[in-house]
Order: C-alpha cells, then sequence, then structure tokens
C-alpha cells in the first residue's frame, strides 16, 4: 500500500516536471492560466511549457515583460494581456514588437499603456518606436553619466598607483646608491686596514 502510494506520488512529481507549468500558474490542457495573481514584472515565470497555447497575464501589476519570454513557444496562439498597469518605457518595446507581428492583431487592442502620462490610453502595439525612444533618454544620460563617473574614478586610481610606483622606484634607487656607497667605503677600508697592517721586512747587511 505505501508502495502504492510512493509510486503515485513519484508519477505526480514526474509529470509537473516533465510540463514544466510555473508555480504561480494554472496549467491545463495547453493553457497557463495566471491571471488575478497580482504578478509584477519580477515575479512572472521565466519561461512556459513548450507546448504552450495560452498564456492568460490579464488582471496582475504587470508593467512590462522580459524580453524573448514569449519567443520559442511554437504553438503559442494568443496571450490575454489586458487589465495590467503597463509602463510604456524603454521596457515596453519587447511587448510592442511582439504584438506588432502577432496575426490577431485585434485581440491586443485592450492592451494599453497606463503611464507615463503623455501615452497614458495608447494602445501598445500602435505606438511607433520615436515615441518610446523619447523616454529613453534620461536612462541613457544617466548611464552615460554613471560610465563618465566611473572613467574619472578609474583615471584617479591609475594615477595614484603611477605616483606610487615611481616615490618607490625612486626610494629603492636611493636606498641601491647608498649601499653601493657603503659597500665601497667598507671596501676601501678593508684595503687600508690590510695595507697598514703589513708587516714591515728587515734586510740585514753583509
Amino acid at each position: 500500500m505505501k508502495l502504492g502510494s510512493c509510486l503515485l506520488l513519484l508519477l505526480a512529481s514526474m509529470s509537473h516536471v516533465v510540463s514544466g507549468c510555473p508555480s504561480s500558474c494554472r496549467c491545463t490542457s495547453g493553457i497557463v492560466d495566471c491571471s488575478y495573481n497580482n504578478l509584477v514584472t519580477q515575479s512572472l515565470p521565466a519561461s512556459f511549457p513548450f507546448s504552450t497555447e495560452v498564456i492568460r497575464l490579464d488582471n496582475n501589476k504587470l508593467n512590462s515583460i522580459a524580453s524573448g519570454l514569449l519567443d520559442r513557444l511554437p504553438n503559442l496562439r494568443e496571450v490575454h494581456l489586458k487589465h495590467n498597469p503597463w509602463h510604456c518605457d524603454c521596457d515596453i518595446l519587447y511587448l510592442r514588437s511582439w504584438l506588432q507581428a502577432q496575426q490577431k492583431r485585434s485581440l491586443y487592442r485592450d492592451v494599453i499603456c497606463e503611464s507615463p502620462e503623455s501615452l497614458k490610453g495608447r494602445v501598445i502595439m500602435y505606438l511607433t518606436e520615436d515615441e518610446l525612444v523619447t523616454t529613453c533618454q534620461y536612462w541613457y544620460c544617466n548611464l552615460a553619466l554613471v560610465s563618465q563617473l566611473c572613467l574619472c574614478i578609474f583615471i584617479v586610481v591609475q594615477g595614484i598607483l603611477l605616483i606610487f610606483v615611481i616615490f618607490s622606484l625612486r626610494r629603492f634607487q636611493r636606498i641601491a646608491r647608498e649601499a653601493r656607497r657603503t659597500a665601497k667605503e667598507l671596501q676601501q677600508n678593508n684595503e687600508t686596514y690590510a695595507y697598514d697592517n703589513i708587516p714591515l721586512c728587515s734586510f740585514d747587511r753583509t
């Protein structure tokens, strides 16, 4: 009896692994239902089962979708995305491109921007690339500023290291000169001492 129960549990766990159903969703017959889960972009599943046909992401708190999340699903027919607070900036570019590539565009006319205010109410798949790129300028500026700051810090550190190396080399040269001078003085002292202690030879006259 216990063996049968263990086998059933093992089969159940294996079927879960094979199906690959995300823990925050419900999966039945090719449908992955993640709706009404208060999901945010960071808590979205990293992937969906390969055989997925329909994904329900509606009625959550999604601002954007990670690039590539809806790719590599050959059987995918539709994705429910409405009733999410989509933030239309650089991060929405992937979703916009994915929506524009779909044949059934009528399914996605209710996928609209919640923010920023300038794009609120706009249908995401109808947004132009220029409209979204303009929202990325601040991000690019901040990135450029951070890059310049890191470069300045790197140059300063390199300068400090160079000064330290030069100072160390000069100190080493000074120590080497003092050592050579000391060695030379010791050699001269030893030669003088040896000369002073040479025994004088007396010659008898015959």
